[in-house]
């Protein structure tokens, strides 16, 4: 039997028999909108979902028939980490989240490689309530940004923010718009780019774009800002948001970003200590309210000086 708790959320899901045969982390997912499917994940792994009084422990479990789901949803663990006093470039503030415009070389999270220095270590020390506010090794963590992605990213500063940024994530309410540089040149000066994405099999620490249905769904839209000689400026504006994909979706149409050494061309055109992508624009609603904001960043100084380069050839009509 559970203990009951008061710091504990409970939810009963009832299932019908359409649901036989579907994954039990999806159809609660489909159900408790407020939860990430990864957090659904985690909670089945460590045991706090049952399906008609017996706990399960293996997302991918099917519904063999008409099923009632208890869920059980823990209060988050303090974070480990530690406050750094680091400067921010914080766009806007309130009560419910921080915009905040990352400068590229800044890891968002601690990881094996980089505990110290990151994005959360930073925000903890200007806001040190976020402990405690979404994952315990991501607190306030909405979305990322690649190390050497500048730009604007989300992080909000209490549990009902957190999951009203995550639900506009899910329904693919929130506009991200990215500028980048493409080595080459697109087929076509806007396009839309529908190609699944998943771990690179023969190499663990790469993403890549996967064949049919093995990987996960990824959709990208771009429309050309300015054609160059040898490249092209881009606004991208990826509908999904899965790692990498804005730099696998450009590789895939033969034409990476530029700077990019993972999936770009072996001999570099322009002298970038990083890819040339950087989170431009950001609109969503504020949590709970219906304002509507649009949030900007402008260039970098290091993407601004590899512009003006390439701009010193003449544009292509």
């Amino acid at each position: 039997m559970w203990a009951k708790r008061p710091d504990v959320a409970e939810h009963v899901v009832t299932f019908s028999a359409e649901a036989v045969g579907e994954r039990l982390d999806k159809l609660i997912a489909d159900k408790l909108t407020d939860l990430s499917r990864t957090q659904i994940q985690r909670l089945i792994d460590d045991g706090f979902v049952k399906v008609d009084g017996l706990a399960i422990t293996k997302p991918a479990t099917r519904l063999n028939g008409p099923s009632e789901v208890q869920v059980r949803v823990p209060p988050p663990a303090p974070t480990s980490h530690r406050a750094e006093d680091i400067a921010l470039d914080i766009v806007f503030e309130n009560d419910d989240l921080i915009v905040i415009n990352k400068p590229a070389g800044m890891v968002v999270h601690p990881a094996a490689g980089h505990w110290d220095g990151t994005l959360v270590n930073a925000v903890l020390g200007h806001a040190p309530d976020l402990v405690g506010v979404g994952e315990e090794q991501r607190p306030g963590i909405v979305h990322r940004l690649d190390k050497d992605t500048s730009g604007l990213i989300l992080v909000a500063k209490n549990d009902v923010a957190h999951r009203d940024l995550q639900s506009q994530f899910k329904s693919r309410t929130v506009d991200k718009r990215y500028t980048a540089l493409l080595d080459g040149h697109p087929a076509t000066p806007t396009g839309r780019i529908e190609a699944g994405i998943g771990r690179d099999p023969r190499n663990r620490k790469r993403m890549s774009v996967m064949p049919g249905t093995r990987g996960r769904e990824a959709v990208t839209e771009f429309r050309e800002i300015t054609r160059y000689q040898d490249h092209s400026l881009v606004e991208a504006h990826p509908l999904t948001g899965r790692t990498h994909q804005l730099r696998l979706h450009f590789a895939y149409l033969g034409c990476p970003i530029a700077g990019d050494t993972v999936y770009g061309r072996r001999k570099p055109t322009l002298r970038l200590k990083r890819q040339f992508l950087h989170a431009a624009r950001l609109s969503l609603t504020l949590p709970g309210t219906e304002r509507r904001m649009t949030f900007e960043a402008p260039l970098p100084p290091d993407l601004e000086a590899a512009l003006k380069l390439v701009a010193s050839d003449p544009p292509l009509e």
